[in-house]
């Protein structure tokens, strides 16, 4: 019986530099099935998309010093959210393993490696951050706004787990004065597309709307993705789709902090007429 079992076969870490390793997926697979799912078009919105980003942060940097000692630090990278591609996660780990026994002469030079590695694979302008490991940028901080995890709490029907991303939950809603939401919910989950593995993040919304929202109707919505696969950025942009369509705001952010795999945390943002803000480091990453 071989000793992987239902785990899987054991990978190979490059101990060589090799962007090579790096791997693309385009953005516009999931922009089209939310296209014919929602017809929402992202094209239609390339001025707000510029505004919105992915923000990656990966806690297992490593490099080598020039004689030889390991050096590690936390990088963040910032990719704009109109860039025509992604990258899939797996192949950013193994991209930063085989910079574990690469000698830099500077970290100048290492963040100017990652920028341009980062920036070829997804098409466009990528930022680089290198934080080190006693920064006060690491401190935890908390989730904005309203928690909405209890909004079920007096509900009696039992909540049923859906195949599909289920947006009825957000058609009933009534027109009338102008009011500013801010509120979260700790129960995102979906699927990774390439593992089926299930992805668990909070997702923080801050919207202007002269539609009224439901707390309740909203985390059945949130509940519904559960089962089915989704990368987070694709996650996050359905999530935007729905508010555009059904609530028609003056203002809009919608922010997932996903939880680490491999090191990574992936947090997309995606904004109407407002800013991506800052992205803090919560609880769960």
């Amino acid at each position: 019986m071989s000793i992987h079992g239902v785990l899987g076969e054991s990978t190979t870490y490059s101990k060589t530099y090799d962007p090579a390793i790096l791997y693309p997926i385009s953005r516009q697979i999931g922009r089209d099935e939310i296209l014919k799912e929602v017809n929402f078009d992202f094209n239609e919105y390339d001025d707000d998309l510029k505004k919105g980003a992915d923000i990656w942060q990966a806690f297992e940097l490593s490099w080598l010093n020039p004689i030889g000692v390991s050096q590690v630090a936390m990088a963040r990278f910032i990719i704009p959210a109109n860039s025509p591609n992604i990258i899939e996660s797996k192949s950013l780990k193994l991209y930063l393993n085989s910079l574990n026994f690469t000698k830099f002469h500077h970290i100048n030079e290492l963040k100017s490696t990652l920028q341009k590695d980062l920036s070829i694979c997804v098409g466009a302008d990528v930022g680089v951050e290198i934080i080190e490991m006693d920064s006060d940028e690491l401190t935890i901080a908390r989730p904005m706004g309203i928690c909405i995890d209890e909004a079920l709490h007096d509900f009696s029907d039992e909540v049923i787990l859906t195949d599909d991303i289920d947006s009825k939950f957000l058609k009933n809603t009534q027109k009338g004065e102008l009011k500013a939401y801010q509120f979260y919910s700790n129960l995102l989950r979906s699927n990774c597309p390439v593992t089926n593995q299930p992805d668990w993040g909070t997702v923080q919304i801050e919207m202007a709307s002269e539609y009224a929202l439901d707390f309740g109707e909203f985390l059945k919505y949130i509940l519904s993705f559960r089962q089915p696969n989704g990368f987070h950025e694709q996650c996050v942009e359905r999530i935007f789709a729905d508010m555009m369509t059904y609530f028609k705001p003056t203002s809009l952010r919608v922010l997932a902090n996903y939880t680490r795999r491999g090191g990574i945390d992936i947090n997309p943002v995606r904004v109407f007429h407002a800013d991506k803000g800052q992205i803090k480091r919560l609880i769960r990453q």
